[in-house]
């Protein structure tokens, strides 16, 4: 099946769309834009979901559910984030069809008008908000500190699955605080839960920073993100966390009684990451063969293949098995046995390379005689034979050595594709060849605009960590407090 895949030196992204299709992860539905996960593809969201959901109950935070509709009047009330969302809108303006009185099938009920459109829920700031006035009194119901799993639309002409598509699945939190203090600590505590979520589960490295102002979610004064490098040297940002001030406070007159019994409007923030981080995760650690997943997120972390000619031989092979499968269960472990029939050891082979399960044990009939098992890993594509005592003991500890693996390959690579950058004709050169380029920027958007505008490249944070010696902006010769990153990004 990997000799199907486009290799990554000849197309990279046809191999992205080869490895999504291939490997099961998802496709494209019948609504244009938009896309069907498949069961593999959602196992691993559901993965991702339930760390990140533990992860959020652990800081405090509670899921609630908000409307998938959201009143057009409701965008129209933060100047900055209507402007922001506005051409991603779609807009339902009906509520009912009929038979259509000249042929077959139905058309929209003419009579049937809204009186208000309805957006399908971009982002859900304003429906959120509008509802927070209603829970907000006083000092005492604060903090609220929700968190929604929820679809969201945005109308997108040029898709790709999992990394852009009209209709996506996602967490949003949004958070209401009496202090400006509170709200900012909120928002830097988020950022740092995406950043560990990303390096400790999806062995993903991240920079930590701050947008530009050019970059920054629509609505917000200050948006902290999580930027990853795929390998193809673009940037991907894999999660925000945004401090919005008292801008939706004011839109939707959010106040709340302090204990000084004077009225204050309330501070905000929200937060989110999407199934784009499934892309994420293909383009950080696949390779020519097929996915290759961490062991923390694989659905399925050992899969057991038994070679064998005889029924006789693979009762032998099964009963072996079970006794480990049970051991490895009950040591936290997904393991999966596949003793089907209808396929030959070598495709099930390839298949579980296509697939990513990080180990693969084979066992037969010299296997048994032996009490030994072929043990192959994924990340690095060897095998050797171990003994089967201590093998549970040996497989827990395998797949901590694959997890560190995956995540030290993507630091060096990280590492190999990101310099410094000291004149801006040195900058047209080196952004040519992907990957980060740390430089000085005079804070100007009129400069950014301008290396975006000829170059391509945007900042993609301001690092929260790292070089801070200010210089001089490689464009303009101005000051610079410090280097920024910039690359070509998805």
């Amino acid at each position: 099946m990997a000799k199907e895949l486009t290799s990554r030196a000849e197309n990279y992204s046809q191999w992205y769309n080869d490895l999504v299709i291939k490997a099961d992860l998802a496709e494209n539905s019948a609504v244009r834009g938009c896309m069907v996960i498949k069961p593999y593809g959602y196992a691993i969201w559901e993965r991702m979901r339930d760390e990140l959901d533990r992860m959020f109950k652990e800081t405090g935070h509670v899921n609630a559910y908000f409307p998938l509709f959201i009143p057009k009047s409701f965008l129209s009330k933060e100047a900055d984030h209507v402007e922001g969302f506005a051409k991603e809108c779609a807009v339902v303006t009906h509520y009912r069809l009929k038979q259509n009185p000249d042929g077959p099938g139905v058309v929209v009920d003419p009579e049937a008008k809204l009186e208000e459109e309805l957006i399908v829920r971009p982002t859900s700031e304003t429906i959120i908000w509008s509802t927070y006035k209603n829970w907000i009194h006083s000092y005492r119901d604060l903090p609220i500190l929700c968190n929604q799993w929820a679809n969201v639309v945005r109308w997108e002409m040029r898709t790709r699955l999992f990394l852009r598509t009209a209709e996506f699945l996602w967490q949003e939190g949004h958070t209401a605080h009496a202090t400006e203090a509170e709200a900012v600590e909120e928002t830097v505590k988020m950022l740092h839960v995406y950043g560990d979520f990303a390096e400790k589960f999806l062995a993903i490295p991240v920079i930590r920073g701050v947008k530009s102002a050019n970059e920054r979610f629509a609505g917000a004064l200050e948006t902290y993100c999580i930027e990853a490098l795929m390998q193809d040297g673009k940037a991907l940002q894999a999660g925000t966390s945004h401090f919005l001030g008292q801008n939706f406070a004011k839109a939707f007159d959010v106040t709340f009684m302090n204990k000084e019994n004077k009225q204050e409007l309330v501070w905000a923030t929200s937060w989110g990451v999407s199934t784009r981080l499934m892309g994420a995760l293909i383009m950080t650690h696949s390779d020519d063969n097929g996915l290759v997943l961490p062991p923390t997120l694989a659905p399925i972390q050992v899969v057991i293949v038994p070679i064998y000619k005889t029924e006789e031989q693979l009762n032998a092979i099964r009963e072996k098995v079970d006794a480990l499968s049970a051991e490895l269960k009950a040591a936290g472990i997904r393991v999966k046995f596949d003793d089907d029939d209808t396929k030959k050891p070598g495709w099930k082979f390839a298949e579980y390379e296509l697939k990513g399960v990080p180990v693969r044990l084979a066992m037969g009939a010299r296997d048994l005689e032996n009490n030994t098992v072929e043990v192959a890993r994924r990340d690095t594509l060897t095998k050797e034979t171990v003994s089967f005592d201590g093998l549970v003991g040996y497989i827990q500890n395998l797949l901590t050595e694959v997890q560190n693996n995956i995540f030290q390959k993507a630091v060096d690579y990280r590492a190999s594709v990101t310099r410094e950058v000291n004149s801006y004709e040195e900058f047209k050169v080196e952004i040519e060849k992907g990957g980060f380029l740390l430089c000085h920027w005079d804070g100007t958007p009129e400069t950014e605009e301008l290396i975006k505008q000829e170059t391509k490249a945007t900042i993609r944070c301001i690092p929260l960590e790292g070089d801070k010696t200010p210089g001089v902006c490689v464009v303009t010769g101005k000051p610079s407090k410090q280097r920024v990153v910039f690359a070509r990004a998805y």
